[in-house]
């Protein structure tokens, strides 16, 4: 295959200010079943625009431990509702043997560490299979995000990120939720707007930040999958 970093980088000149159907398409047909769509299952967005675009694609979710009931249930609620595949990969430890090795609550003690063994190394075991994968990280989530493209090159991973949604709004996010009738986790419409691990994740006050809920009361702003 073409070099991949260079394909990346001339995929986000040629696909910016395409749909997210277009971008999708265009990995599908690039990549085939080298692509898979990673979701943290905070709804059924980017599972329902990828399966318009091809069916039976695989989508990846990390089981850190530590989730809501709420996320599991969205998990398995988009794979029954869509034509995807999904696959949850768990971390190397269970909560108990992090809690023998490590120490209990490590995500209190140490957030980084444990964001590192429970959500970035289980990503790149999960992506081993594939050369491209999506994710739904947005510009207006963060300024940290404000630059990403539509197609980029993840080269901790050395593979082919794909950020269809990147130019949406959460206006746009909710109406496609709602001219769709796609599926939300229930704890959206309970005031986490960002939704990750339970321990690490509080509610957020109307004209509050989206992502102010995570690491609440610390400087940490990413779990470092998406840096």
């Amino acid at each position: 295959m073409t070099d991949l970093k260079a394909l990346a980088e001339q995929a986000g000149r040629d696909l910016e200010g395409a749909s997210p159907q277009q971008v999708l398409r265009w990995a599908v047909e690039t990549f085939g079943s080298r692509f898979a769509v990673s979701s943290s299952m905070g709804d059924g967005v980017l599972s329902s625009l990828v399966a318009s675009v091809s069916g039976g694609v695989d989508v990846l979710f990390l089981d850190t431990g530590y989730h809501f009931p709420e996320t599991i249930g969205t998990r398995d609620a988009v794979n029954q509702v869509y034509d995807v595949n999904v696959r949850t990969f768990l971390p190397l430890l269970s909560v108990n043997e992090q809690d023998a090795q490590h120490g209990a609550e490590l995500w209190r003690t140490d957030p980084d560490a444990c964001c590192a063994m429970r959500k970035v190394e289980p990503l790149a075991r999960a992506l081993a299979d594939y050369d491209a994968y999506a994710s739904g990280i947005r510009r207006d989530e963060s300024a940290s995000r404000a630059q990403t493209a539509v197609v980029e090159w993840d080269d901790k991973r050395g593979k082919v990120k794909v950020n269809p949604i990147v130019a949406w709004t959460q206006d746009d996010v909710d109406a496609y939720v709602e001219a769709n009738g796609i599926l939300v986790n229930p704890l959206a419409y309970d005031g986490y707007p960002s939704i990750g691990c339970a321990p690490c994740t509080h509610r957020v006050a109307a004209g509050e930040d989206p992502r102010s809920g995570r690491w609440k009361g610390s400087l940490k702003t990413e779990c470092g999958l998406h840096v």
